[in-house]
């Protein structure tokens, strides 16, 4: 990871990527008291820029406060620190970040409030997470963990342990990634990332009641959907109704737009990226490069 990330951002201060190391008694270790977001910067051979920073740190603040995580810093030092610890690295290529806020060392207790709260900021290289051509899924038999047990709204560390099982289901069963029901059995999300289906032309996606992470990547799509004329509709979707999509796409910061071309072994489709997907997923790339004049509030020059 060091090798071309030099500095990065704790409780205030850059350090070097080789130092950033935390207690073996830290709370969030043990426990999963932690939030995060993942955000991504695009280079375009000139400036780069980073995605709905803004949001991503509205949404970290707001985890926090669900949690119970005291913070110590507002939204224009998270997102100073943010383009600060970007800059200082001098990248020149497509990056990912990782800001973490987490309960730091002081205490084995489950009471957060004994111990206090620390905050990171990490950037590295980063291309494709998941397979821009199209990805195989499988509906694993894990479920999503329901808002009445976790708080699904926040981005918490804790709650990833069930992304990270279903994940494992699916790859270990030959699949590239996992779609997840929720406690009511329809379709919730993927390990990490939203879903969408196409359908006669309309795209439907599940509702945020079927406990899914209000995806900022979601909310983007919602927009560009409607900039290029397709009807978006949020309703709870069955798992038959993947096998007979006309096209499904997964999305997220990391994975971006992804088509889906094959659940549980049957093709979607033609078992290509279909127009929707391809008309969408072009799209984002050009506003993510600062391309497109209405949605420049959406991008931070860091040079």
């Amino acid at each position: 990871m060091c090798t071309r990330t030099r500095y990065i951002w704790m409780d205030g201060d850059l350090v070097e990527c080789g130092k950033a190391y935390i207690h073996v008694m830290t709370h969030a270790l043990h426990y999963g008291t932690a939030v995060f977001e993942g955000i991504r910067g695009y280079w375009d051979g000139n400036n780069l820029y980073i995605f709905r920073l803004r949001d991503h740190m509205v949404r970290m603040i707001n985890s926090a406060k669900i949690v119970g995580l005291r913070l110590g810093y507002g939204l224009e030092d998270l997102i100073d620190a943010t383009v600060k610890t970007v800059r200082v690295n001098e990248f020149q290529e497509n990056i990912y970040i990782r800001p973490i806020a987490f309960a730091g060392e002081g205490s084995i207790s489950l009471d957060i409030s004994k111990v206090p709260t620390r905050v990171s900021i990490a950037a590295i290289p980063f291309g494709h997470y998941l397979k821009p051509k199209g990805v195989k899924v499988k509906v694993v038999s894990w479920r999503r963990v329901p808002g009445f047990s976790m708080p699904v709204m926040a981005k918490a560390s804790g709650i990833y342990l069930n992304s990270v099982i279903a994940l494992s289901e699916a790859i270990s069963s030959g699949y590239d990634e996992a779609v997840l029901l929720d406690w009511r059995g329809y379709i919730a999300e993927g390990s990490g990332e939203n879903l969408f289906i196409v359908r006669r032309g309309v795209i439907y996606t599940p509702p945020v009641y079927a406990s899914i992470l209000e995806g900022i990547t979601r909310d983007t799509v919602f927009r560009i959907a409607e900039d290029l004329g397709y009807k978006v509709e949020e309703r709870d979707i069955t798992r038959e109704e993947l096998y007979v999509a006309d096209e499904i796409f997964m999305v997220g910061t990391a994975a971006e737009v992804t088509p889906v071309i094959e659940v549980d072994g049957k093709t979607i489709g033609s078992g290509s990226p279909g127009p929707a997907t391809q008309k969408i997923s072009n799209y984002y790339k050009e506003i993510v490069l600062n391309k497109v004049p209405k949605y420049r509030e959406w991008v931070t020059p860091v040079y």
